[in-house]
């Protein structure tokens, strides 16, 4: 814009080269495989990352770690579940960690059968009763892959072992996730299921700064409930742990064919339970194999997106 100092830009290069410039922080909110390319070019030059985006860690964790390390960056996440975890981590002491267990809410089926759930249509999918989301995370809440993908996303932020992660379901969603230690000790961080508390955090980090959240009373809350995961009604935590132990490809498969098959639920072409039934197929079919840089990360998206859009064809 002339005589205005300016620029405009669009697209996704001029995405990539606004977060290759200078900041006091980059926050990495874009959804999807699109948010890899700008957050891989903060993590390059070394910026302070406040990361919002899972399908940087789920899609290309090892080379997104890799440019971390190299680059000097700092991930301060910004998801409610890994920002309770960060803030009472010991990463000084790492081999005082016994586990790292994530809470989940269990979406709006957590009671519903499986007959039920076959018939829920999106409207009902993206009603979540604790948080206000957009379409693509609350039916992944629902289905509770969401859940699946912070697996992954937490072993690649947490120097743990994937047998040392863990979900339970917290319908509540006051505490946002816990540490258990060695000792005994099992630190939580607790709050209003309110995103303006994780966000005021990374963006202030290190210190803290006043957020317009509500304050926390358990008082009123009362009474705080937990219980395991059911695999059969929610079979996406199944195949988000097969991902994280098998490794390389899996996860970017796991999360493009999920994309793939959870737009076509919201656009109505096939059932509920037909996300988790569409996303194990392309897995079967596809299989593991070792992701050395992004462009192999953004060929196996490619590939898996395909694959997912060729079983819902009509026969």
């Amino acid at each position: 814009m002339s005589g205005s100092g300016v620029e405009v830009a669009a697209g996704d290069q001029a995405v990539a080269d606004a977060a290759a410039r200078p900041s006091d922080i980059l926050v990495a909110a874009i959804v999807g495989t699109a948010g890899l390319k700008p957050t891989l070019e903060g993590a390059r030059r070394g910026a302070l990352v406040a990361l919002a985006n899972k399908e940087t860690l789920v899609s290309a964790g090892a080379v997104m770690n890799a440019e971390v390390k190299s680059g000097g960056a700092t991930l301060i996440p910004v998801d409610s579940e890994h920002s309770a975890i960060f803030q009472v981590f010991d990463f000084d002491r790492v081999d005082g960690v016994q586990k790292i267990t994530l809470t989940a809410s269990g979406g709006p089926f957590r009671e519903k059968s499986l007959a039920q759930m076959q018939k829920m249509t999106p409207e009902q999918a993206v009603a979540h009763p604790n948080w206000d989301m957009g379409a693509k995370i609350s039916i992944d809440s629902a289905t509770m892959m969401n859940k699946g993908l912070e697996m992954i996303e937490a072993f690649h932020l947490f120097p743990v072992a994937p047998d040392a992660i863990e979900v339970l379901v917290h319908p509540q969603s006051v505490i946002h996730s816990m540490v258990s230690y060695v000792d005994g000790s099992v630190l939580a961080q607790l709050g209003a299921p309110d995103m303006r508390t994780p966000i005021a955090y990374a963006l202030a980090w290190p210190s803290r700064m006043a957020a317009p959240s509500k304050t926390l009373s358990l008082a009123e809350i009362g009474t705080l409930t937990f219980e395991a995961p059911d695999p059969v009604r929610f079979p996406a935590l199944r195949l988000a742990r097969e991902c994280l132990e098998a490794g390389g490809s899996a996860p970017t498969i796991l999360n493009a064919a999920n994309e793939v098959a959870v737009a076509a639920f919201l656009d109505h072409r096939i059932g509920f339970l037909d996300i988790a039934s569409v996303v194990e197929t392309v897995l079967d079919e596809m299989g593991a194999s070792d992701l050395l840089d992004l462009e192999a990360v953004f060929a196996i998206d490619s590939e898996a997106r395909a694959r997912a859009e060729q079983i819902l064809k009509p026969k």
